[in-house]
């Protein structure tokens, strides 16, 4: 195997913890060089995780030699200039979520990543998703028959949705164009991982409204779907609740589990009115799982779950909710 030298394009909190240590601890990977415009913070960040090289100059990182794949973990607005950027220079990407501005710039960093022979990829979700099978095959087993711990059978319909509270003021000292996409990042993982199990989404409908006024983006977006192997669905997003609470549910012919993408809570499972519920605490470092599959693509062994085509799609999804609201007063 060949060790994947990393760089890293912005050394924020998304990198502290989540995805930083992530690069030089998953097998076969390191660390080589981190980048932030603000170079002591680039620096800081260097000594403390006992990387090598740190700049305040994306290109330093971009062309330099002894780098193979970029990591760009900055704001989504940055995503594509990166992206492009890093394919010139034929580099492997890997990029935050979400992954673009819109589904137009999600296309453009595909095709510039093919024609490089690269492959742009994002993250897929919560660390939750090792409990589901990787693979076209193993995901029909799991659907159709079995799951952790028994078949809950054919699948009718998947639903879920997040709320917040209202306490969103670093979101809203952002551009009005980045707001927006910041406050439906929460549906991302949902989303993304239901285009995993089931397919694309080929029937959308949904609305998206700013019902507290205290900012100028969508704070309520309500959706029902259809994905292509049959499976409905529907899912409702508010950040304008009293309270903080993530949960999704798949329901099945002989039973249903309900789980959550962002926190560490158990999956329960429903099957012939018994409840079982499967504790799955989260990895100190909730990216490694995933770059470790990015890595050994890389290699040329196996397969990531989560690609540029996967993101570009729910991208496009995100989109349609959007399409016709129209950013209100703020308050």
């Amino acid at each position: 195997m060949t060790t994947i030298r990393w760089g890293m394009i912005g050394c924020g909190d998304v990198a502290e913890v989540k995805s930083g240590p992530g690069f030089y601890k998953a097998r076969d990977s390191t660390l080589v060089a981190v980048m932030r415009r603000n170079g002591a913070l680039a620096a800081d960040y260097a000594r403390r995780h006992g990387i090598a090289r740190w700049h305040d100059d994306a290109e330093a990182v971009i062309a330099a030699p002894d780098i193979d794949a970029i990591y760009i973990a900055t704001l989504t607005d940055s995503h594509r200039d990166y992206t492009l950027r890093c394919a010139a220079s034929g580099k492997a990407v890997y990029v935050e979520k979400p992954m673009a501005m819109d589904p137009a710039e999600c296309r453009e960093m595909i095709a510039a990543c093919a024609e490089a022979g690269g492959e742009a990829l994002g993250r897929l979700l919560s660390p939750r998703v090792a409990a589901f099978p990787q693979g076209a095959r193993s995901r029909r087993r799991w659907r159709d028959r079995r799951c952790a711990a028994g078949p809950i059978a054919a699948i009718r319909s998947a639903t879920g949705g997040e709320r917040l509270r209202r306490r969103c003021r670093a979101v809203a000292r952002r551009s009005g164009t980045e707001r927006r996409r910041l406050l439906l990042r929460g549906g991302l993982p949902y989303l993304r991982f239901l285009d995993f199990l089931f397919g694309p989404i080929e029937d959308l409908h949904g609305v998206a409204g700013n019902k507290a006024g205290a900012w100028r983006p969508e704070d309520t977006v309500v959706a029902s779907y259809r994905f292509a192997s049959g499976v409905f669905g529907c899912g409702a997003w508010c950040y304008a609740a009293d309270h903080d609470f993530e949960m999704n549910e798949i329901v099945g012919s002989r039973g249903s589990l309900s789980f959550s993408t962002s926190e560490p809570l158990p999956i329960r499972l429903v099957r012939g009115g018994q409840i079982e519920e499967i504790a799955i605490a989260d990895p100190p470092h909730v990216h490694q799982p995933l770059i470790q599959t990015i890595v050994d693509e890389l290699n040329g062994v196996g397969r990531c779950p989560s690609t540029g085509e996967s993101g570009a799609r729910t991208a496009a999804v995100m989109g349609r909710l959007l399409t016709g609201f129209v950013a209100g007063p703020t308050r």
